[in-house]
């Protein structure tokens, strides 16, 4: 049966370049994942709290290499678009994505986490701006994130990347110590 509405990013719209390479303020990139990368990931999840937030562990550079495999497909099927946030020198700080892309609904939801060693440096409000730039600007309309309601650094990162609180969903994940509460934040592209 024929659509009375076409997908609001065109199929394509991702997948017919390479990802790019976006330049984010404080002097950071936002740069494709590479196998090289692998050791940074296992860094980053040594680290309780990003377990702890993410509810997954990465154990070895095999793991890690299969996450930044999975983030490659995820551009090639356009159901994912995930990027390394590195400053001016390269060190990886950590990542910021867009999941579950809907290209009917024009929407996607946002992820991010930072290595222990780069939290405090504004790079994961930075990286969630120039990503939330770059989704609008291929045409996506709405980008949400949920995250739980005692993760109060990741709320702040939400608030000063503009993204606004619309509600609380209740015992709506399962973290190793329990049901929590998340918050749903949205951003709605500036463009009708």
């Amino acid at each position: 049966m024929p659509e009375l509405v076409l997908p609001v990013i065109a199929p394509g719209s991702l997948s017919h370049s390479p990802q790019p390479v976006l330049t984010s303020e404080r002097s950071l990139l936002l740069r494709p994942w590479r196998r090289e990368d692998a050791p940074m990931i296992l860094d980053a999840f040594k680290d309780p709290g990003t377990r702890h937030w993410h509810a997954r562990t990465v154990d070895s550079i095999g793991e890690a290499e299969e996450l930044i495999e999975g983030y490659t497909q995820g551009w090639r099927i356009e159901s994912s678009a995930t990027w390394a946030v590195v400053t001016a020198t390269d060190e990886v700080l950590g990542r910021v994505a867009l999941r579950g892309i809907d290209r009917a609904a024009g929407e996607a939801e946002v992820a991010y986490w930072m290595r222990a060693a780069a939290r405090g440096r504004g790079a994961a409000t930075a990286g969630v701006r120039t990503l939330s730039a770059w989704a609008f600007g291929v045409g996506v309309h709405r980008l949400y994130l949920n995250h739980s309601t005692m993760n109060e650094a990741s709320c702040r990162v939400a608030q000063k990347a503009g993204f606004a609180l619309e509600g609380t969903r209740r015992s709506a994940h399962l973290h190793a110590d329990g049901w929590h509460d998340m918050h749903l934040h949205a951003l709605i592209s500036p463009s009708p």
